[in-house]
């Protein structure tokens, strides 16, 4: 599950008042449309609300302080991280 920014807590104020929305018109490939539609309907949702949710999941996703400091220290160099050939031997390190 992801971790959002301030966009959580916005969604669930909104969810107790009045959202204004404005209508807007794209033009979006017939492939990518039927996508959403499928989707959309898999999550039992309307492709509006389908598709308003997906942008503000791209919109508003940050990382959290445990996911920034990880990457801190990535691309710090501080810790070299190990290169795996294979996965038994990452899942083997993960269960130590």
């Amino acid at each position: 599950m992801r971790k959002y920014c301030n966009c959580i807590t916005n969604r669930l104020h909104r969810m107790a008042t009045t959202v204004v929305r404005k209508p807007a018109s794209f033009r979006l490939r017939v492939d990518l449309i039927e996508k959403l539609k499928r989707n959309a309907t898999r999550e039992n949702r309307t492709l509006n609300n389908y598709v308003e949710s997906v942008l503000l999941d791209v919109v508003c996703h940050e990382p959290n302080e445990e996911t920034k400091a990880a990457i801190e220290e990535v691309m710090s160099g501080k810790n070299p991280q190990k290169v795996y050939t294979d996965v038994g031997g990452m899942f083997a390190d993960l269960d130590k």
